[in-house]
């Protein structure tokens, strides 16, 4: 029996407002919560208290500065701050664009965050007493080869930047090793990223970036014109930002390969596209993934992530260490790799992520996995189509071609028609109960962007009442502009304004920086 059909836009919807404080602005000197407990004199007397194990030169002279609040105030600050918050769990996460916003089972998340296995780890365990976890760990990497066709995989990087790093450090381990010093750049695309850039500028490469031509992908002359004796490699994403695949990927990559570079592929976001396209079919040398993205987990935003990194055999020896190794009798992690560019973090990664990602990938099995890309894609085809029909819409480059999981699309019509911008568009969502939307990476190639990403979790019913949002907000613009631009009224934050994001004369991360910055303290 079909699902009764129910009002879809939410225009009673009302965020809750608590107008809370700081919590340190909540302390009371003497109030208490849950202190923790002093060693028994039976524990001290074998082991020791532990503070006197501590040098002097590193004890606190006073105790540290944190708010004295009671435990019913706590729970209930915390509370406050949760309802006045918008996530995947409380709305529609069509809006974050690039970021894969998948529904992300419970089961997972109840695995990662209790199971004895995972949260009472030490990463200083031997090895032995960790044969479970580590047995996830290689059995992803095999899965992650079969999705990719690559021959090695190393799930240590904590993040996608932090993968694209990694591939920048073993590209230039690569061409060190051969004595091809001259090798100095790298070459990425604007729609790329801008961590494709940014890492293997950190990495110390000079940088090319290419702009996109009327297809929404770089020219092919312009990437061979660019390409010499000092290219150490490429690294660019398909489909890029904009969803457009590249067919010709291929011949970019033959291109790169004549002059002796390496080609890294960025598929931070392959939902599209598992099961369908491979790194190998296209002759990449190194990948990655964003487990947290393609993967569920789910997104890393601030938080945990992982990304995974893949390469040929012949790459292999540059990976990071410690490798998960399986003898058919016990896993074991192998440093033994001189040639490897080392750890590219203290430990070894984030199990949680790694672990959220076997459950996932065993849940839906190879043809499940094929199946979220095919649904990935229809989602995304629909959404486009009823999007690029309200009023104010612009879908740049390569018009009417398909787009994969996502589209990069812009309000520039309307800003032309009303002077409503996508920032503008973005505050009066929430007023409707669906979190702000992803623009763009800086600078704006597309002018007014905002980019959607419906992916495979997301139903009919979901994705028409994103539409219909979409679809009041264009009509208020071209109605009242002013009642857009003043927006929001019903979200627990007022009106946001970049100045102040943006200046680091305001900004304060934490209390003792506020204080500061309010002369409360030197």
């Amino acid at each position: 029996m079909a699902r009764q059909q129910r009002k879809l836009l939410r225009d009673n919807y009302h965020q809750a407002r608590w107008d809370e404080p700081i919590i340190f602005e909540m302390s009371v000197p003497g109030e208490r919560g849950v202190l923790v407990p002093m060693a028994s004199e039976e524990i001290a007397s074998q082991v020791g208290d532990g503070a006197s194990a501590i040098p002097a030169s590193l004890r606190r002279k006073k105790a540290p500065a944190l708010p004295e609040v009671n435990q019913m105030r706590v729970n209930r600050h915390y509370y406050h701050l949760s309802q006045e918050t918008l996530g995947t769990d409380v709305t529609l996460g069509i809006s974050e664009g690039t970021c894969t916003m998948k529904y992300s089972p419970k089961v997972q998340e109840h695995m990662a965050s209790r199971h004895p296995g995972i949260v009472e780890v030490h990463p200083h365990q031997d090895p032995e007493t960790m044969q479970g976890l580590l047995e996830i760990y290689y059995k992803v990497e095999q899965f992650l080869k079969e999705v990719s066709g690559m021959d090695a995989f190393s799930l240590q990087p904590g993040g996608g930047a932090h993968a694209v790093y990694t591939n920048a450090s073993i590209i230039r381990a690569y061409h060190r090793a051969r004595g091809d010093h001259k090798r100095t750049e790298i070459i990425t695309t604007m729609f790329s990223h801008p961590c494709d850039a940014a890492t293997p500028n950190t990495a110390g490469f000079k940088v090319i970036t290419l702009m996109p031509d009327e297809s929404g992908y770089p020219d092919l002359e312009a990437m061979k014109a660019a390409l010499s004796e000092r290219t150490a490699g490429i690294m660019i994403t398909n489909p890029e930002d904009t969803g457009i695949y590249n067919p010709r990927i291929e011949e970019y990559v033959r291109a790169a390969h004549a002059v002796g570079a390496l080609c890294s592929y960025d598929q931070a976001n392959a939902n599209g596209m598992l099961g369908i396209h491979r790194a190998k079919e296209a002759n990449f040398d190194l990948v990655h993934f964003n487990l947290h993205k393609t993967f569920s987990a789910p997104h890393g935003s601030m938080g945990q992530a992982t990304g995974a990194v893949g390469v040929k055999e012949f790459l292999k020896p540059y990976l990071p260490v410690p490798r998960v190794e399986f003898d058919g009798q016990k896993y074991t992690l192998n440093y033994n790799y001189p040639e490897s560019i080392g750890k590219v973090r203290t430990f070894f990664g984030n199990a949680n992520v790694v672990l959220k990602t076997y459950m996932w990938i065993m849940q839906h099995g190879a043809d499940g996995l094929k199946e979220a890309a095919i649904c990935s894609v229809l989602n995304n085809q629909y959404f486009m189509k009823k999007i690029s029909q309200i009023p104010g819409v612009v879908i740049p480059y390569a018009k009417g071609k398909r787009r994969l999981e996502q589209v990069r699309y812009s309000w520039e019509k309307l800003m032309q028609d009303t002077g409503v911008g996508t920032d503008d568009v973005n505050r009066r969502l929430v007023d409707f109960g669906i979190e702000h939307y992803w623009t763009s990476h800086h600078p704006w190639v597309v002018p007014e962007p905002f980019t959607l990403e419906p992916c495979e979790s997301y139903n009919k019913e979901d994705m028409d009442e994103y539409i219909e949002v979409l679809q009041q907000i264009s009509k208020e613009a071209y109605e009242d502009p002013d009642f857009v631009k003043k927006a929001p009224y019903k979200a627990a934050s007022h009106r946001p304004t970049h100045s102040a994001i943006d200046d680091p004369e305001l900004i304060a991360v934490t209390w003792r920086q506020y204080q500061k910055k309010k002369g409360l303290r030197k």
